[in-house]
């Protein structure tokens, strides 16, 4: 790791650790998994930077393209609708992170009717797009890494919403998959 690199690594665990300062003290919250998911995508993205724009018609880099462009669409509709049907506000137990995870309504429009965590669905299409940048087994372990903690702070977070929700989250998630719809 290069000196600009670590620097990039040293800030953005700062901001990371800021950003999910209260859930790191609470390693039952669904916060505290997303913090080392977002680390381990900023070290993959870190290592693989560098190979950003090599060979661009390689399969490898159009997969990584596919990824990185099929993750924007999951974060943009689930913030929109967390923000518009959600009902945003001071109804969830302290600790949340976000304002816009604080929902009132459950939410089950929109990319919710297909998956129930789009945003950890984003994350997990961007940790694989970056992946694909540049295979090696460093990679390939941080992004296997990467994804099973995106798939506790899931499970996490599931707990959470079925403690707020109630019976109506259960049918939901009976309804809906996980990730990538219709498949997981």
């Amino acid at each position: 790791m290069n000196i600009s690199s670590f620097v990039v690594f040293v800030v953005g665990t700062i901001i990371l650790s800021a950003v999910s300062r209260r859930s790191l003290f609470r390693p039952r919250s669904h916060g505290f998994y997303r913090f080392f998911a977002w680390e381990g995508l900023l070290i993959l993205f870190l290592l693989n930077a560098p190979f950003w724009i090599d060979d661009p018609t390689s399969l490898g880099q159009i997969i990584s393209w596919i990824l990185l462009t099929a993750s924007l669409y999951p974060v943009l509709n689930a913030v929109f609708l967390l923000r518009v049907i959600g009902k945003p506000g001071n109804t969830h137990p302290p600790g949340a992170d976000f304002i816009f995870e604080q929902t009132a309504q459950l939410v089950t429009s929109g990319i919710y009717r297909y998956i129930r965590h789009p945003m950890y669905a984003s994350l997990l299409y961007l940790t694989w797009g970056v992946f694909f940048k540049h295979v090696t087994g460093a990679s390939t372990s941080i992004a296997v890494i990467v994804s099973v903690f995106l798939y506790v702070t899931a499970k996490t977070e599931e707990r959470e919403d079925v403690e707020h929700f109630g019976e109506r989250y259960n049918e939901y998630v009976r309804k809906t998959k996980m990730f990538v719809p219709f498949v997981w």
